[in-house]
């Protein structure tokens, strides 16, 4: 608005000075007067100023008429290519003028000006590196996808935009699914120009959905020497590559350097639970069950979790339920308030029958964090001291709603695992599922007895097969419209967290 009126008022200004200018003139009148050759011609100054004006435009023409004789006597004397030059200067003005103004659309947002101004200009200009970037943009912004993969397809022919070329094209092929094809582009493209984070990043994800866990680990290490990472996050995403690739090995029976990088993988990150659990079980298979116990431990400190809950207990298999108490309280001896560790030692407990530490364990968890677990554990205690079964009952129609408490989540896309995953199947992100709380409102399970972890059968257990006792197996209640069997804790799921096993 400001520029629009002060480019009017400078053009009043002018047309002002003009108009005052010729009224001066007639109002001096006069004449001007030439002698040539002892002739004398008398002109009005008003006509003099007049002629002044318009000979401007006879010298501009007497110029280019120049330039073009100048051109033409170079062609003449032997350079071929004087005349051409001379026309391609006024085509590459009138190019750039146009690549200027398809600049200004994009930018403005009008991709079909910028397309039309772009194929105005690759035309004059005769100039591809130059135009057909802004060509292929424009054209994808416009929603021309073939055009602008025409587009991109010419730049590869350039060894200047050839980056630029083989990043397009991989974009369409991600939009369009072909996962295949925009490896192979993203291996040439990072070939090319390994710096580029955009081109790191899809690389480092189609591998990594792609399970090529060592070239996901190079493209990694290229992250970090570039430092378009930083090292901690380096040192997590290389264990969790590292751990997929232990599995892998371990499931074509290498166990040799599946155990090394297992352990590589728990060293680099020792709270990476899964990691823990695996590097735990190679250790106890060859023996090394203190060092399995170490590895637990240390991960224990990090982070709590049933599934080393599970490792921990499957070194010693055969110890008895008290035997297994004392061997857990030193593992939950630095975060005992823990709720992982509190009803863990709570579950011990009542393995042991002894109900009332059971109760201490597991103190107020079922006020302040109500879980299915945590309450399904209270109602083993209480049936346990003896408790009326509408108490029982009431702590399991509870739990029926409960939260479950954590899960593996993908970060990204929320998505729920029953066991740990590197690759997100849904949203493909690496290294986005993590152990943590569901947010969830209240609402009752889709299975009365499924949720609930003390009436279930064991994928592994805490206690001791030959442990004895607990809660009367046959101890049977009702709860809505089906019976709740309670049976001891030597059925608990601890691979499993809160969820349904």
């Amino acid at each position: 608005m400001v520029w629009s009126l002060a480019k009017l008022t400078f053009f009043i200004a002018i047309v002002a000075l003009f108009s005052y200018a010729a009224m001066f003139l007639i109002n001096l009148g006069g004449t001007v007067r030439f002698v040539i050759a002892n002739h004398e011609i008398s002109i009005s100054s008003v006509t003099f100023a007049l002629g002044i004006f318009l000979l401007f435009p006879v010298f501009w023409l007497l110029f280019k008429l120049l330039g073009l004789v100048q051109a033409l006597a170079k062609f003449l004397v032997g350079d071929e290519t004087a005349l051409s030059r001379y026309f391609d200067k006024n085509r590459e003005r009138r190019g750039f003028e146009a690549l200027g103004e398809g600049l200004m659309a994009l930018a403005s947002g009008d991709p079909n000006l910028a397309l039309k101004q772009a194929s105005k200009a690759d035309r004059l200009l005769r100039r591809p590196e130059l135009t057909g970037i802004l060509i292929a943009e424009a054209a994808e912004k416009s929603g021309n996808q073939a055009r602008a993969m025409k587009a991109y397809k010419g730049l590869l022919e350039n060894d200047r935009t050839r980056f630029v070329g083989l990043t397009g094209i991989l974009k369409r092929k991600l939009a369009e699914g072909e996962t295949e094809v925009a490896l192979k582009l993203a291996q040439k493209a990072f070939a090319l120009n390994s710096r580029h984070e955009e081109v790191q990043n899809t690389l480092l994800r189609l591998q990594s959905g792609n399970e090529d866990w060592s070239g996901a680990r190079e493209t990694l290490a290229e992250k970090l020497r570039f430092r378009t990472l930083p090292r901690d996050v380096f040192a997590r995403r290389d264990a969790v590559l590292c751990l997929a690739e232990a599995r892998e090995m371990i499931s074509n029976e290498d166990l040799g350097s599946g155990e090394r990088a297992a352990l590589a993988a728990n060293k680099a990150a020792p709270g990476l639970v899964p990691a823990a659990v695996l590097a735990a079980e190679m250790k106890r298979n060859s023996g090394e069950k203190r060092a399995a116990a170490k590895i637990v431990q240390r991960a224990w400190n990090i982070q709590p979790h049933p599934d080393l809950a599970a490792a921990f207990a499957a070194i010693d298999p055969d110890e008895s339920p008290e035997e297994r108490r004392k061997r857990f309280t030193r593992l939950v001896s630095k975060n005992r308030s823990d709720p992982e560790s509190q009803m863990i030692m709570a579950e011990l407990a009542v393995a042991a029958e002894d109900f009332p530490a059971a109760r201490r364990e597991i103190g107020t968890l079922v006020e302040e964090h109500p879980t299915v677990r945590s309450l399904t554990i209270m109602a083993a205690i209480e049936r346990g001291e003896g408790g009326t079964a509408e108490t029982v009952r009431d702590l399991l129609t509870k739990a029926l709603s409960a939260p479950r408490g954590p899960q593996w989540i993908c970060d990204a896309c929320r998505l729920e695992y029953p066991e740990w995953t590197p690759v997100c199947r849904n949203c493909e992100g690496f290294d986005t599922v993590d152990w943590k709380s569901v947010q969830e409102s209240p609402q009752r399970h889709p299975s009365s007895v499924g949720m609930l972890p003390l009436g279930v059968h064991p994928k592994s257990s805490l206690v001791p097969a030959n442990a004895s006792g607990g809660i009367a197996k046959d101890a049977e209640f009702e709860s809505g419209d089906s019976k709740t069997e309670i049976v001891p804790a030597i059925a608990l799921d601890f691979t499993s967290g809160d969820k349904a096993a």
